[in-house]
């Protein structure tokens, strides 16, 4: 299944890609919806997961970031390099 992440969700510190905490999605395949915490999002991405931000050109997709440490977060992946496009979603 591949989805779209269409939404975040921000904890009490900060807006960067770590500090999120829920992401509000969409399948492309049938349309479903639903949300989930960043550790379930982390293992379904890291279990070959699919999922993008955007549609059309726009696409990008996600990936997973594992820092030493720290709890590892999702942050999109476009022509060779992380970028922030989760950032620019709307919140929930």
């Amino acid at each position: 299944m591949a989805i779209e992440i269409t939404h975040v969700g921000f904890g009490q510190v900060g807006r960067t890609e770590s500090a999120i905490i829920r992401y509000r999605w969409k399948s492309l395949e049938d349309n479903a919806t639903g949300d989930n915490d960043k550790p379930s999002m982390v293992k379904w991405v890291d279990e070959r997961g699919v999922a993008y931000v955007g549609s059309g050109a726009n696409r990008v997709s996600v990936g997973t970031v594992h820092p030493s440490g720290a709890e590892a977060y999702l942050r999109t992946y476009a022509d060779g390099a992380w970028t922030n496009n989760l950032l620019s979603l709307p919140t929930f």
